[in-house]
Order: structure tokens, then sequence, then C-alpha cells
């Protein structure tokens, strides 16, 4: 019986981790969906995206939950509300970020948010903070100061930079949210985003006057991304963390952070530049060292959608 069940956990924990890294193989083509619009602005990027994951999302939640959306979604409370619109801001920081600055620089940048949920976490949730996470968020910090040190002269490229490190802080406030409100369904609270970020995003583009109608190129890039990039990645990486631990769940994340400067350079040959893979390879070996130096905490961590 035991080796039944041994067998059954071991077939689970390997659809587990093609799940998530299937997740992480999707999140990993934002920087080419972003870079292959045409003319859209950050807002009617965001607008056309959450107007596909909301829809998306809903018809996934209904299903799982057999027809109790709003039971579901109503059930995520004030944190579910703090982590959507958290989210907001983590979209529209990474989409602005992607588009002022180099694709690896901005999906490596993205990679801090782990850290920054500790930080909070610790300040707001009492968590113990480990003393190798201490020294891992030292040498995440010392990454992320090369890898924007050579931006320091370009003005856009420094509010890329910064963009995109309020991105992963908007990453690391829905981690947190969700931890106080004890849950580890992201589903609801990413489809609360997609609503909240409806509206904000059609208030700025109705206030701003940018149009609603865009090409059909980028409409089409724009839904698509809500669809297959976060939604249906989601979905997957849900589907997958419920059998791994931590530690994998930490470094199959960073499948993302290292596909998503590849597809660029192999389908657009955008390279990153020395600063950015020197300091992207320190950031990127904090984060694994943190993550196997704590390979047996639990609960595992919720990453970005």
């Amino acid at each position: 019986m035991s080796e039944t069940n041994d067998l059954g956990n071991s077939i689970e924990q390997r659809r587990g981790l093609i799940f998530v890294f299937m997740a992480g193989v999707l999140w990993s083509t934002v920087g080419l969906g972003i870079r292959l619009i045409d003319e859209a602005t950050v807002w009617q990027i965001l607008l056309y995206r959450s107007i596909s994951l909301s829809l998306f999302l809903a018809t996934v939640i209904y299903l799982r939950s057999r027809g109790n959306l709003f039971k579901v979604v109503k059930a995520a409370g004030l944190p579910g509300c703090i982590a959507g619109l958290a989210l907001v801001g983590a979209y529209s920081g990474g989409i602005y970020g992607i588009q002022s600055t180099s694709v690896a620089n901005a999906m490596l940048l993205f990679a801090s948010a782990p850290f920054m949920a500790a930080i909070l976490g610790w300040i707001f949730l009492r968590e113990k903070v480990r003393k190798a996470t201490w020294i891992a968020i030292l040498f995440a910090i010392l990454g992320i100061g090369i890898m924007v040190q050579d931006k320091t002269q370009g003005g856009a490229a420094l509010l890329g930079n910064l963009a995109a490190l309020g991105s992963a802080f908007g990453f690391a406030v829905f981690t947190v949210a969700l931890r106080w409100g004890r849950s580890g369904d992201m589903l609801p609270a990413v489809f609360l985003s997609g609503i909240f970020a409806i509206f904000i995003t059609s208030s700025i583009c109705l206030f701003s006057g940018l149009p609603f109608q865009i090409s059909v190129n980028d409409t089409s890039i724009s839904m698509g991304m809500g669809v297959f990039q976060v939604g249906a990645g989601l979905v997957l990486y849900t589907l997958g963390s419920k059998t791994l631990p931590a530690a994998e769940l930490t470094l199959l994340s960073l499948a993302e952070v290292l596909l998503g400067p590849l597809w660029v350079y192999l389908f657009l040959n955008e390279v990153a530049t020395l600063n950015t893979l020197f300091g992207g390879l320190v950031l990127l070996l904090a984060i694994a060292g943190n993550a196997i130096s704590g390979a047996r905490r639990k609960p595992p961590p919720i990453t970005s959608p």
C-alpha cells in the first residue's frame, strides 16, 4: 500500500513540476508580447489584457466553484481587494518597465519581489526572516545596484528600472496581502485585479484623451496575453504548486526570469548589457541560495502571475 502511495505522490509531483515550469514559460513571454505591440500605451495594453484576463478567470472560477463565482470572490475579502489593487500597480510598472528598458533588465528586477515580500512580511505580519534570507537580500541589493548603475545617465531607462522595481514591490504587496488573509488561492485576487484594472485604465484613457480603439495587432496581442500569458500560467501554477515544496517552487520560478530575455533575443535580437548580465547573475544566485537554504520551510511562497 505504501509503495502505491509513493508512486502516486511521485506522479503528482512530476505533474506539478511540469505544470509550474509551463506556468513560468508562459509568464516569460510577457517581454516578447510587449515588444510586439506597435503603438498602444501602458494603459491601453493593460485595459485589453485585463478584459480578457477577467473573462478567462471568471470562467475558470465559475467551473471550479460549481457556479459560486460571486461567493468565492466575496470570500477573498479586504485582503483580496488589497492584493488585487497591488497587482494593478505591478502590471502597470511591469509593462512600462519593459517598454522603457531591456527585457532582461526588467525581468531580473521583477525577480526581487520575494525579498521585498520577506521584508514586508517581517514589518506587517511579524514573520520571522532567517539570517540566510537577510544575507540573500544584501546580495540581491548588490545585484540590483550593478544592474541599474549604467542606466543612471538615461532618463527613460532609469524610469524603466524604477517602474520594474515598483512592479516587484506590487507583487510583494500582493503576496503579503494573501498571507494576511491566509489564502493560498490566487485566482480570486487576480480576477479582482482584472476588474479593478478595467475601471482604472478606462478612467485614465478617458480623462487623458487616449482612444479606446487600438490596432487589431495591439488588441490581439494584449488580449492574448491576458488569456495565455497571465491567465493560463496562473491556472497551471495553482494546480502544480500544491504538490511541490517551497524551494522547488522558487527555483522553478527562475525559468520565467531566464527565458524572458531568451525569447526577445531569439525573435528580436535584443541583447542585454554586461551590467545587466553580471548584476542579474548575482541576484539569481541570491534567490537560488535562499531557496536551497530554506528547502524545508512551509508554506510555499506565492510568486508573481
